[in-house]
């Protein structure tokens, strides 16, 4: 069985006498130290890793021992998170500001941020919310 990589070279996967595939122990190490930075569920990182959910929990635990922590990695504090932002054309309507930015909040909330004392306090806001929900 054999998988392509980004630079186009092939890479043989060891597959058992079962046929399962065979990941390497530095591969694995990688991958739970990604999903420790991740901030992701361990489900949600082992469907996106395309890992199946049971041996992923299985990686998790030896690492686990090995490393002689109680619990599995910690999750940073604050992960990111995206948010969408779309680019429009500026309609310059006589003496109005085209460097104005609309931010839409859900509800119907509307603000316009026109400089970097407004861009602030809507960062403020928009944390408060997020902790309110």
């Amino acid at each position: 069985m054999t998988n392509t990589t980004e630079a186009g070279e092939t890479a043989l996967l060891k597959t058992d006498g079962l046929g399962r595939v065979r990941t390497p122990a530095a591969r694995r190490e990688s991958l739970l130290e990604e999903f420790e930075r991740s901030g992701l569920s361990g489900a949600k990182f082992a469907a996106l890793a395309g890992i199946k959910y049971s041996t992923f929990t299985t990686w998790a635990q030896r690492w686990r021992r090995q490393r002689g922590s109680s619990r599995f990695p910690a999750k940073p504090a604050d992960p990111v998170r995206w948010l969408e932002a779309v680019v429009e054309q500026a309609q310059n309507s006589g003496g109005q500001n085209p460097a104005v930015m609309l931010l839409q909040l859900p509800g119907g909330v509307r603000v316009e941020i026109a400089n970097e004392k407004q861009a602030a306090l809507a960062a403020v806001l928009v944390r408060a919310l997020a902790k309110a929900c």
